[in-house]
């Protein structure tokens, strides 16, 4: 279980200043993952959800005011970026920096062999990522290209999907994964979800795309608004979301005259 329990974030600076900034941009926030299943959280754009994940694993600009993240029972808010990875949890960033002058394959062997203690060969581990890809139908090619460096959205996304094939996280949270994904490279992200839920992987699936409930089957289903959680449910809410959208769910500011602008 991984559990978010009353986390308060605040901006950890002024980017322009560089003066230290009391603002809160997440307020008592909380919600859990659990091993084998899939969570959603959902909202309008501009809600918090990027910035709890972010903050959470250790993004500068935030910092964690209150709260702790909790990993089977134990307080690791406090742990760095590379102990909670170490740790089995994953960050598909919603934003990816461009990062050249390293394959994939070679950033894979080296983030596999820290993170399960292994002396593994480059060479072993090249074949089992090349059978990887093929499994999920992704061109071996692109173990080979840079890391995100000249790639194109859906190759970045597909890219953070072999990264969890191979790395095959306690817990991995992907924010905005489906988010400028052609249909074909859509089906590979879910079909790796599936196949890494089963195999005990918990996810939390970050989206303001309803349509992505067409997807997934998610266990439970979380909705922030103005950096608050204003619903959580089952299935339901899920169907809810589809069938009312994010403001009449999340009772946003503008429901007056949101006119789809949150669905």
């Amino acid at each position: 279980m991984l559990e978010i329990k009353n986390i308060c974030i605040e901006i950890s600076s002024d980017p322009v200043s560089k003066e230290e900034s009391r603002k809160n941009v997440v307020r008592d926030t909380s919600l859990s993952i659990e091993s084998g299943s899939v969570s959603v959280l959902m909202g309008p754009n501009g809600s918090g959800k990027s910035t709890l994940v972010n903050a959470l694993l250790g993004h500068p600009n935030y910092r964690v005011s209150s709260g702790s993240l909790v990993l089977d029972g134990v307080d690791i808010t406090d742990l760095s970026t590379e102990k909670k990875a170490q740790q089995g949890i994953f960050l598909s960033m919603q934003n990816v920096p461009k990062i050249g002058g390293l394959t994939l394959a070679m950033f894979l062997h080296k983030a596999y062999t820290a993170t399960h203690e292994t002396d593994v060969s480059v060479l072993e581990f090249y074949i089992t990522l090349r059978d990887k890809a093929e499994a999920l139908s992704i061109k071996t090619e692109l173990l080979d290209r840079p890391l995100t460096a000249g790639l194109s959205g859906g190759e970045k996304k597909l890219s953070e999907v072999l990264q969890l094939a191979a790395l095959q996280p306690k817990f991995a949270i992907l924010d905005e994964i489906d988010s400028g994904v052609d249909v074909d490279a859509l089906r590979t992200v879910f079909k790796a979800i599936d196949a890494l839920k089963k195999e005990g992987t918990g996810f939390l699936v970050i989206s303001h795309h309803p349509s992505l409930l067409d997807h997934l089957a998610p266990e439970h289903v979380y909705v922030m608004s103005a950096g608050s959680m204003v619903r959580q449910g089952g299935r339901e809410l899920a169907e809810e979301i589809i069938k009312n959208g994010f403001c009449n769910v999340a009772k946003c500011r503008h429901v007056d005259t949101c006119m789809g602008r949150c669905s």
